[in-house]
């Protein structure tokens, strides 16, 4: 029974996608009132349905992080001997370069990870080191954000573009304006960050206060930036 259940599922997800490759290219679909709803790209992809996808998009992570939480596999390092809801686990943009180098660092140790990636105007995927089922992929920016955040223990942030200049400045301004609990959030490559965004300025032109570079800690040192995030959460 299940066995047909998931053919039934894959059958109509294969449908829809091409259905939607179809319309994506520029070739109007038929009018069909009677398609099914779900399986209609022309009125999944309407204007009028987009609070529909971003409930989706808010959804499914969530139900498949929830399954997974029941899984016996280990977490990172110092945690893994902590009840699970205490666990801390890699989480990743799901791209290439230092993203997929976490996302290996867990996978080699056999710990789960999850990776929260992007579509682009440039084709990509989620690298081959986040763990299958933790794969995901979203359209919409502020909706992955948001899935950061939701369960974000630390943040590092290495040297980047626009991309991680927003998710920065999103931590941060949530931090600041106490919308989110405090987090350890490390600036990874000292001179990029501080050639990028002059901080004391921003002091002393009275944009922040002092106390909100607290928020945030240098380094370029990877064991400084993990003993970092051991002291603030007392794992020995």
């Amino acid at each position: 029974m299940k066995n047909t259940e998931e053919l039934k599922e894959s059958r109509i997800a294969n449908a829809w996608a091409e259905l939607q490759s179809h319309a994506v290219q520029g070739h109007e679909l038929d009018a069909d009132t009677y398609r099914l709803a779900f399986a209609d790209p022309q009125f999944m992809l309407r204007r009028e349905t987009r609070g529909l996808r971003m409930q989706l998009e808010m959804l499914k992570p969530e139900l498949e992080r929830s399954a997974n939480d029941k899984s016996k596999n280990s977490s990172t390092d110092n945690s893994g001997c902590k009840p699970a809801d205490e666990r801390l686990y890699i989480c990743t943009g799901g791209g290439p370069g230092i993203m997929e180098a976490a996302n290996r660092g867990a996978h080699d140790v056999g710990a789960l990870s999850i990776g929260l990636n992007i579509t682009l105007p440039h084709e990509q995927s989620g690298n081959r080191f986040i763990t299958p089922s933790l794969n995901f992929k979203f359209h919409y920016f502020a909706l992955r954000k948001m899935h950061f955040m939701m369960r974000a223990k630390a943040l590092v942030a290495f040297p980047g573009g626009m991309g991680t200049l927003d998710e920065l400045f999103e931590v941060l301004t949530l931090v600041q304006t106490r919308k989110a609990q405090p987090v350890p959030i490390i600036l990874f490559g000292t001179e990029y960050w501080k050639k990028l965004i002059d901080f004391d300025l921003m002091v002393a032109e009275g944009t922040v206060s002092k106390e909100d570079l607290s928020f945030f800690t240098y380094t370029d040192d990877p064991q400084v930036a993990w003993n970092t995030i051991k002291t603030f959460y007392k794992l020995t």
